[in-house]
């Protein structure tokens, strides 16, 4: 049977300003560990704490630029644009430019902070 998720989840984030994440699917709104779906909304000059996550994250930017940095450098993430991020890169996630961003997060398996895993500190 299908199943009516009537709202998401407001989840606490970690970065040097407040952002807005809302977990559709995912450990917190639909007990389900094999997936989470996020909208999650930055604004202008957010930092996240670097990270090497144990799970894929497919991004699809809806509107501004996130900046996605990696051993390899910095890719910039404009609206109609998306990214994969695969498990054990290490990656730092931002929001350099004036407009912020608001994109979909889909982690797979689905997001928790272990999995995360922030480097030390952060």
């Amino acid at each position: 049977m299908p199943k009516l998720i009537l709202g998401p989840t407001r989840v606490e984030a970690a970065g040097n300003k407040p952002i807005l994440i809302d977990e559709y699917f995912g450990l917190i709104n639909s007990q389900d560990g094999r997936i989470s779906i996020a909208r999650i909304q930055c604004p202008p000059g957010w930092i996240e704490p670097a990270q090497t996550p144990a799970f894929d994250e497919y991004t699809v930017v809806l509107a501004g630029r996130l900046r996605v940095r990696s051993q390899e450098g910095d890719v910039d993430v404009r609206a109609g644009q998306a990214i994969l991020t695969p498990k054990g890169e290490r990656v730092q996630y931002s929001t350099p430019a004036e407009e912020g961003a608001d994109y979909i997060a889909i982690c797979l398996p689905a997001y928790s902070l272990e999995q995360a895993r922030r480097d030390s500190g952060s």
